[in-house]
Parts: C-alpha cells; structure tokens; sequence
C-alpha cells in the first residue's frame, strides 16, 4: 500500500527520552530535534530544529510524573508540529495519566480521562498510540482514530521462559480479570483474584478477600499500573496469609509514587516485573526489579501505521 503521507519523523518529550532512543534504534532512525525547556516563570518553550512540513509525525511523550508539566508539554509539542504544517500528528502516549478518572462514579466530580483526552484532538494531534489503558473506554473518549497495545505478551513471554513450577496467576482485583485470565491462558497457569475495595478517595485500596487457591503455589500478581505499591502489599499479605509460597509482581506501568520504594524494598516479593512505558530513575531501581522494554513493539507498529499495514495482523502474531 502506497504512503499517504511523507517522511516518517520522531520527535521526543522530555518524559521519556530514553524509550523514544530505544524506539528509533529499532527504526534505524534519529530523534528528530527540537528545543524545550522551561522558563523562570514555568511556561514550557518549544522551538522545532528541522522542518516537518508534510511528513508523518510521531510524538512520543508519557503522561508520568511531572503529570501535569508533562500533559501541557506535550500539548504545546502537538501546536507547534500542527502550526509547522505536519502531514499527521500521531501521539505516542505510552502511560496514559487520569486513568482512574474514566467515570463519573461520586457525585460532583470530574472525568478527566475524557477531558485529557479532548485536549489532545483539540491541540492537533490526527492519531493516538498508547499502552494499556486502565479502562478499555478511554479509547472512546478520543475523537480521532488510535490504537491501544498490550504490553503484558511481552511480560507473559519473559515469565514463560523462567518456567515457573506450580505457577497461579493472581488478578490484583476483579476489574483486571479478563487481561488477566489471558495472561493465565498464556502461561497455562490457573488463575486467582484479589477482591479489594476503596475507601472514599484514599489512593490505597484494602484487599479484602482471595478467590481461588493458592495453598503451597508460586503467585504471579499482574496488574496494569503500581503506583504507591499499597494495593500490592496488601494483595502481598492475603496471598502469604494464604500459603502462597515465591511472590512475583508484574505491572505494565511502574510509576511508583512514595512510598512504594520503600513498601516494595520490605516487601517479601521474589522478583518485580514492568516495562518501560515510565521511566524508573537510578534511586528507585531495586536489586529484585526487571524492567523489560516496549520499544520493539511500538517501533514495529510505528512503522506499519506509517506504510499504511495492518497492524492488527502484527498484534495477532504476536499474542
């Protein structure tokens, strides 16, 4: 299928330079260059160095934290590419922040999955690439066309190498039970799931039951985000109160806000496995962390969406 539009062209956020890098080593390509700092009074500055005038444009630019500076800088990247007339703006968004707030679930609140969501159309960008999104619906708030991944073959590939004896699959709550029945399947695995609920706005969850058996097995905890690391510790105990024997933990994202450092040094968990869809900095790696990388995946899918393939086709192969 012919190109519809011109030359494929990478630009970088400051959030997660690192992956773009990694990205285009795939591609055999450079991060095209642009300026972008703040200034004293915190306004973000961004000046493009290269002409992007009718080429195929991919931004790539997490939503971790510095969340909010890094939601107003990609925005302003997108204006300036729209305003430097790019042929089409993909947002490559491998976190997706205000996940959480997918619904109107108290009364006098926001959606802000929503809201984030219209800001990015609003801003220019014509596509949108992302990775596990924390609820399938978010895709609908978007008014162009995107694509959301799963990282979890990728994690459920490296797991199925180690041959884990006596493996159960355990869900960190119930809303995560479908994506991880699957990863279940592909470890040929039975599967377990953590009843939790959440007290008003507290962003720790407390575990309150275990359903299925885990007596004398080695638990895999899968979930798509660990952010405090207070819903895996609790998930943590009830399996150990429960004769759960080795504790390994995967997450997609590992944003790690304080204090999930420290809850995950003290924790009794064998191994802890994510991606690099957040950038995890020298001080918070741990000695048990095993970070493995997204960026073949969206290089590949990079390359089909700007050939015009099918990247369904791709994702069928793989998973």
């Amino acid at each position: 299928m012919a190109k519809m539009f011109g030359e494929m062209a990478i630009f970088s956020g400051r959030s997660n330079r690192p992956l773009a890098e990694a990205i285009c080593k795939h591609l055999q390509l450079r991060i095209d260059e642009a300026d972008i700092f703040d200034f004293p009074n915190e306004n973000i500055f961004v000046q493009l160095k290269c002409s992007v005038r009718g080429q195929d444009v991919f931004l790539v630019q997490g939503l971790s934290s510095p969340v909010n500076r890094n939601i107003v800088e990609m925005l302003i990247c997108i204006d300036a590419l729209k305003r430097a007339s790019a042929g089409r703006i993909t947002a490559v968004i491998p976190f997706y922040a205000y996940g959480r707030s997918d619904k109107k679930d108290q009364p006098r609140v926001p959606i802000t999955a929503r809201l984030l969501a219209d800001l990015i159309v609003t801003a220019g960008a014509d596509r949108y690439m992302t990775i596990d999104l924390h609820a399938g619906q978010i895709q609908g708030f978007f008014g162009i066309p995107g694509d959301e991944f799963s990282a979890f073959p990728i994690l459920s590939d490296y797991l199925a190498e180690k041959k884990i004896p006596n493996a159960v699959v355990v869900a960190a709550d119930l809303g995560f039970a479908k994506k991880a029945r699957n990863f279940a399947r592909r470890l040929d695995a039975p599967l377990a799931f953590v009843e939790k609920r959440r007290i008003g706005n507290d962003p720790t969850a407390q575990a309150i039951t275990l359903i299925g058996e885990v007596q004398g097995k080695n638990a895999i905890i899968v979930d798509d985000e660990v952010d405090t690391a207070g819903t895996l510790i609790e998930a943590v105990q009830l399996l150990q109160r429960n004769g759960a024997r080795q504790i390994i933990a995967v997450c997609t994202h590992a944003t790690l806000s304080p204090p999930a450092v420290e809850r995950l040094r003290a924790a009794p968990i064998e191994e802890f496995i994510c991606t690099d869809t957040v950038p995890i900095p020298p001080e918070k790696m741990l000695p048990n962390f095993h970070v493995l990388s997204i960026a073949p995946l969206l290089a590949e899918t990079i390359l089909r969406t700007h050939e015009g393939r099918s990247v369904g086709e791709y994702l069928h192969d793989t998973q």
